[in-house]
């Protein structure tokens, strides 16, 4: 009886005990969705002043709130200088403080799906343009992209205004001429400086900024394309315009060669022109596609023009560009330093179309999504080149390691087969065995796994584009089985290849021992278009074939560095906090002990300083934080030494997976439809799927050649204009495939 009454009583201390754990949690997350929202809005508000900044300054009103600010400010810290940067760069690098604490609340809680909702177009998924030389662009896109020409054309509007404005009627009409090239060239520069400030911020690819707005490195590169085309057009229009000018005044030559000490130097700009020339003209398409190391090579001269217009406008002008290529060269540095470790490969495969597939080691605290990108080095091909690939595992296959297929389609990815087949063949002989040296940068990808957000999938790949399907596949797989949390219950894959020896590549996931009856939890199915084959192969058997190939020798344990920017946010958050900090220490100690005391004023040379100031900020105090944070690493890996067998377990287990590919095959052949001389009709396919799975929110991901995500995009638009009621809402998303 006394056992009855003590179970009896328990059950309230429980139920109380629960609610209480249940009230702080809740009371948990409602203050971090409260400090997210007011770092959320507080950013935009920065945001929103910043841009705005630039519209207003060309006008007399802006003019005369930059007297007041520069009159306010000026007997500062850190004088004229402080004044130009905290009012240029100094919005971006406070978003990119305010960055930090907002990533690193959020954590877990933006792993959290949401509740579902009636379906809706979102801006940053619906394609308008899908047809132009821009590729396709969304909604958000085409508002940001009209909000540049508007800037720019408000800009040339107001200055040409101002100009005008300034003539008199008895000016001579070559003088005149002059006046008004020399003029309209002047703010074609400032204008270009104005962009400037944005061209680099789409290229830091662990920035914090790129991941507070989930916008991959990847995707945020066509951006970069975008801003530098626009950007040399302003400052080759700057450049040409003042050549007209000097050449009808007779004096070019000595213009060209000018170097003063107060005021803009001609020459410096005459070298940041020319590199920034050869980087554009070899960054045209048919040149980046054709000739894609020329365009590598050329473009590290982004060295020369920074260091150059730097020297060319001097401290008060370059302030205006100087937050974003400070974040850049906060990753640059990162990016070094993780580049300089090499890696171990677990395993290689080599399948019979010619693609190679590659284990990497990493550290288990290494974190990454399903679509996630790696630039990969091999040492013995270059030690210059590195190549971007998608990386086709999930973060569910194991911790240690993460897995890429690597497609022979240029003279590198050849050398990179000739060198792993020779050293396959070198097993058998005794002689030197031939080694490969990896090294590794990323990974990058999005901030949220977005593939998990959506109930419905449809993956559209061409060719090799399958890579990063297979990962989200696995993901998905990975998660249904284990019971996390993970959204997708319809998908539907559509795959086009050119000939079926690249089928294999499908083989590389065995889906039925990543989770046992998969098919009776999802509704999986694969339509397979092989476009140049007319019929099935006689010898169908072989083409599921791989040759599994022993790893070169490698080192004990050499896994990828920990040290990216998409890594843990404690220490990349230190490391930009400690970086920024100390430019800021670094320009008080140059301003007080050196510029001042010695009456430092030549333009050129104060330039010079604030470019070594934000390098040497990054390398001094960045480097000390990214010292630490490699000695974290170390010691993480010396507790996981002891469990090296769990390395060797998962080496096993994805030689089982190779070993089981054949059965796997046999339990999808059911959900498997391969079409042979035909291309996949999207109008048809997009047409099931409407009445198929009614009024719902389809997430479509494409990775493939442009024309078909171009012709993806191009059914999605129609789709959704037309759509009938209680027809789905299909979301455009595409993966790059050509970066």
């Amino acid at each position: 009886m006394a056992v009855d009454d003590i179970l009896h009583t328990s059950h309230p201390l429980l139920h109380s005990n629960g609610a209480h754990a249940n009230n702080k949690k809740k009371k948990n997350i409602n203050f971090v969705s409260l400090a997210k929202w007011v770092l959320k809005f507080t950013m935009w508000i920065v945001f929103l002043a910043w841009v705005a900044l630039f519209f207003v300054i060309p006008t007399d009103f802006g003019s005369e709130l930059y007297a007041d600010w520069i009159g306010a400010t000026n007997e500062s810290l850190f004088g004229y200088t402080g004044s130009y940067l905290l009012l240029y760069s100094g919005p971006i690098i406070i978003i990119a403080f305010l960055a930090v604490p907002y990533l690193l609340i959020s954590g877990e809680h933006q792993l959290q799906l949401q509740e579902k909702k009636t379906p809706r177009f979102r801006f940053w998924t619906f394609p308008v343009l899908v047809d132009g030389p821009l590729g396709v662009v969304s909604a958000a896109e085409l508002i940001g992209i009209i909000l540049f020409i508007v800037f720019v054309v408000w800009d040339v509007y107001v200055y040409t205004a101002v100009i005008l404005g300034t003539l008199t009627d008895d000016m001579d009409p070559l003088d005149l001429c002059c006046f008004i090239m020399l003029k309209l060239g002047l703010r074609f520069g400032t204008i270009g400086l104005d962009c400037l400030a944005f061209l680099f911020l789409p290229v830091a690819r662990g920035s914090v900024l790129l991941r507070l707005i989930d916008i991959p490195f990847e995707q945020a590169t066509r951006y970069h394309v975008w801003l530098g085309h626009l950007t040399m057009l302003l400052f080759t229009l700057h450049g040409l315009f003042y050549a007209i000018a000097w050449t009808i005044e007779g004096h070019i030559l000595d213009e060209m060669f000018q170097w003063v000490e107060l005021g803009v130097s001609h020459f410096p700009g005459v070298i940041s022109l020319a590199a920034g020339l050869l980087m554009w003209m070899t960054s045209l398409h048919p040149v980046r596609k054709k000739k894609f190391e020329l365009f590598f090579y050329t473009h590290q001269l982004y060295v020369i023009f920074i260091v150059f217009l730097a020297l060319h406008v001097g401290h008060f002008l370059f302030c205006v560009s100087v937050g974003g290529i400070f974040l850049f060269i906060l990753d640059r540095f990162l990016r070094f330093c993780q580049s300089r470790k090499t890696i171990d490969i677990i395993s290689i495969k080599c399948l019979s179309c010619g693609t190679v597939e590659l284990v990497l080691s990493k550290p288990a605290n290494l974190q990454y999504n399903a679509l996630s990108f790696i630039f990969l080095q091999v040492r013995e091909l270059s030690w210059l080149q590195w190549h971007p690939f998608s990386v086709s595992s999930s973060p569910l296959d194991g911790k240690y390691h993460l897995s890429v297929l690597i497609k022979v389609i240029g003279e590198w990815t050849e050398k990179l087969r000739g060198n792993i087949l020779n050293s396959s063949e070198e097993d058998l002989h005794p002689r030197p065995q031939t080694k490969i040296t990896a090294s590794v940068e990323g990974p990058y990808g999005h901030e949220l796994p977005y593939h998990l957000m959506y109930e419905n999938l449809i993956l559209v790949a061409g060719g090799v584009g399958i890579s990063p399907f297979l990962a989200i596949l696995s993901d998905i797989l990975h998660r249904t089985r284990e019971g996390k949390p993970c959204l997708p219950q319809n998908i539907l894959i559509v795959w086009a290849v050119k000939r079926s020896n690249e089928l294999p590549l499908l083989s590389t996931n065995d889906m039925e021992s990543i989770c046992p009856f998969f098919l009776d939890k999802l509704n999986l199915e694969i339509h397979i278009f092989v476009t140049q084959e007319s019929q099935p192969p006689l010898e169908e058997v072989q083409v599921y074939e791989a040759t599994n190939l022993s790893p070169p020798p490698v080192s004990n344990s050499c896994s990828m560095s920990v040290l990216v920017g998409t890594g843990n946010n404690i220490w990349s958050g230190l490391y930009v906090i400690s970086s920024t900090l100390g430019f800021v220490i670094l320009l008080y100690l140059l301003d007080t002990f050196y510029i001042n005391p010695y009456d430092i004023s030549p333009w050129w040379y104060k330039g010079l300083l604030l470019l070594i100031c934000m390098l040497a900020s990054v390398f001094i105090f960045g480097g000390v934080v990214a010292g630490l944070w490699h000695l974290w690493e170390r010691q993480n890996a010396a507790r996981e030494a002891c469990k090296d067998n769990r390395i060797m377990v998962e080496k096993m287990q994805h030689n089982e997976i190779v070993a089981h590919t054949d059965s796997s095959q046999q339990k999808l052949a059911s959900s498997i439809n391969t079409y042979y001389g035909s291309r996949p009709d999207f109008k048809d396919i997009f047409g099931d799927i409407s009445k198929k799975w009614g009024y719902v929110d389809v997430g479509v991901i494409v990775c493939g050649p442009p024309s078909l995500q171009t012709s993806v995009a191009k059914e999605i638009r129609s789709q959704n204009i037309r759509r009938q009621h209680r027809h789905p809402i299909f979301h455009f998303n595409s993966h790059s495939f050509d970066l």
